[in-house]
């Protein structure tokens, strides 16, 4: 029987305890809010197919580089569906690591990043401290895992922050960390993507995700990945299975299950 991705990415979520790292993870593989969740200690596991490339990255206008023209021709837009229509979908399974934000653990964490194509550096955005630890994180993982890795900063908790901005004396925006400031900073420190999200509502979850799941494909389509190397994170449909692989959850587009604990380290995916 086929299997029903073409790659595997091997995706670690990092930051403070309490961002949400697990909630996110929970609701992408199981479309479900948890509003109370046990400390993650060391790191949990899940994963999640998805689809990469045309033409679901050019319906999802996800990392299109035809939506930045200023214009488009009726050629163009009959070129692109018919590029659309007999393009074959490629999907790739995200194999997600959740990894643990307390201080206590954070040696353990490290050693989880290494081999790790992509990473989400999620914080709280009503929590300006957890903003304020994203620059350590990142020092961290930088210093860990493979130069190319793909890294996307995410605000959790937009559900208590309808307005994109601080406001003085709303109760219901309870926001410290403005939109502009978190782009700032991707800028400052040559991250990919600000993209805010609420485990709560579901609203950007699965986008998150997509972001990277759709960089790491370029990079794939543009060879910079060995996929015989479990060093790049990233695995094609030839290669071996690790003992990972075992333990991680195979889902499908729009299916969940529980994503799988455990506290041992290995290879990727």
């Amino acid at each position: 029987m086929a299997q029903p991705w073409d790659y595997i990415a091997k995706i670690v979520s990092l930051g403070d305890s309490g961002s949400g790292k697990s909630s996110l993870t929970i609701r992408l593989c199981e479309g479900r809010f948890v509003s109370h969740h046990d400390v993650t200690i060391g790191v949990e596991f899940g994963s999640r197919i998805v689809p990469v490339g045309p033409p679901a990255s050019l319906e999802h206008n996800i990392n299109n580089p035809t939506s930045a023209a200023k214009t488009t021709s009726p050629n163009d837009t009959k070129t692109t569906a018919s590029a659309k229509k007999d393009q074959q979908q490629k999907h790739m399974k995200l194999s997600l690591w959740d990894t643990a934000g307390q201080e206590t653990y954070k040696s353990i964490t490290r050693s989880y990043f290494r081999g790790a194509s992509g990473a989400l550096l999620v914080f709280d955005i009503t929590r300006r401290n957890t903003f304020n630890s994203v620059t350590s994180w990142l020092y961290d993982l930088r210093q860990i895992a493979e130069d190319d890795i793909v890294v996307i900063l995410v605000g959790n908790k937009s559900d208590l922050a309808p307005n994109s901005t601080i406001t003085a004396g709303d109760s219901k925006n309870k926001r410290q960390v403005t939109r502009e400031e978190a782009e700032e900073w991707c800028q400052q420190n040559k991250v990919m993507q600000y993209v805010e999200t609420s485990a709560k509502s579901g609203e950007n979850v699965e986008r998150a995700f997509l972001e990277v799941a759709e960089r790491i494909y370029q990079n794939i389509e543009a060879g910079r990945y060995d996929l015989n190397d479990r060093r790049s994170g990233v695995k094609g449909p030839g290669a071996g299975g690790g003992a990972n692989t075992a333990r991680t959850v195979n889902l499908g587009m729009n299916t969940g299950n529980a994503a799988k604990k455990a506290g041992v380290a290995g290879g990727c995916c």
